[in-house]
């Protein structure tokens, strides 16, 4: 296994600290210290291995370390604040991810044999050990970065190498929700779309139970499941997400951003801003800037 995550390191050793585009759909990666408000951010499905260093994900109530040879999976978008840390020996934080597709799974899960009635995962994100296969998939694939005259022909193969050496791994569950509409997950997951989609509007919860085919307690309960958030947590974080990516952007001022993402009081807004993020909206835009 040392080999295989050596030769990754060498692969992924050209990304930047930021996400960095392979040339491989849907597969990106990462290197060295990244500033943490750009890694507070609504994060989309992903599987995201870590090769060099630790990173953190703190969702709602909930933190996970992973470390290299682990990998994280999210099956939903999902509010949530990142922090990477250099390794024991000074190495940088040093990641590889692939963007998970909903058609894709489908067509995947569809040439797979039929396992009978499968359980649904209890939450939409957590974090396992890679195994030898796994680790085998993503040498491949990232050996097209070296070769890309060959991703065309190559990259679909090894994306579902990758997904069925998750789905036969212990987080395999979370993949199949995403592929499988007749789960309460995917009532949840179009909720969590209607929130993305429409922070700025007000939240009604009745109204996204009716959406989810769920009774109101039995969508706070599969809501909080999945997320780590009540929905109106989430609703809420969402907002606060987007108002200071237009804050740090210089996209207008305290008040005009309170009301485009949906506040109707510039005071409320400042009190959580303050709440979530430790410093008043224009201090922390004037911080993060500079």
């Amino acid at each position: 296994m040392e080999n295989r995550l050596l030769e990754l390191r060498r692969l992924a050793s050209r990304a930047e600290n930021r996400r960095t585009e392979t040339g491989i759909p849907r597969v990106a990666m990462v290197k060295g210290e990244i500033p943490e408000h750009r890694l507070a951010m609504v994060y989309e499905p992903m599987i995201n291995l870590v090769l060099a260093g630790s990173k953190t994900m703190t969702i709602g109530d909930r933190t996970l370390r992973y470390d290299p040879a682990t990998y994280f999976v999210m099956s939903v978008d999902l509010p949530a604040v990142g922090r990477v840390s250099a390794s024991d020996d000074g190495d940088p934080y040093l990641a590889v991810s692939l963007s998970l597709e909903p058609a894709i799974l489908a067509a995947l899960l569809a040439d797979l044999p039929k396992h009978g009635r499968l359980h649904a995962a209890n939450t939409g994100f957590s974090v396992a050990p890679v195994s030898d296969d796994l680790l085998d998939a993503w040498v491949r694939m990232m050996r097209l970065t070296e070769r890309p005259e060959e991703i065309a022909l190559f990259a679909p193969l090894y994306e579902r190498e990758i997904l069925l050496r998750v789905l036969q791994g212990p987080l395999g569950s979370m993949l199949r929700d995403i592929a499988t509409p007749e789960t309460p997950f995917a009532g949840i997951d179009l909720a969590i779309r209607w929130i993305r989609e429409n922070f700025a509007r007000p939240l009604r919860v009745e109204t996204l139970a009716d959406m989810a085919a769920l009774s109101v307690s039995a969508f706070h309960r599969h809501f909080k499941a999945v997320t780590a958030f009540s929905p109106l947590q989430y609703h809420k974080h969402v907002r606060l997400l987007h108002a200071r990516s237009l804050l740090i952007s210089g996209e207008g001022n305290v008040t005009t951003i309170a009301f485009r993402v949906g506040y109707e009081s510039p005071n409320q807004f400042s009190r959580e801003y303050a709440r979530q993020f430790g410093r008043p909206p224009s201090l922390d835009a004037r911080v993060l800037r500079g």
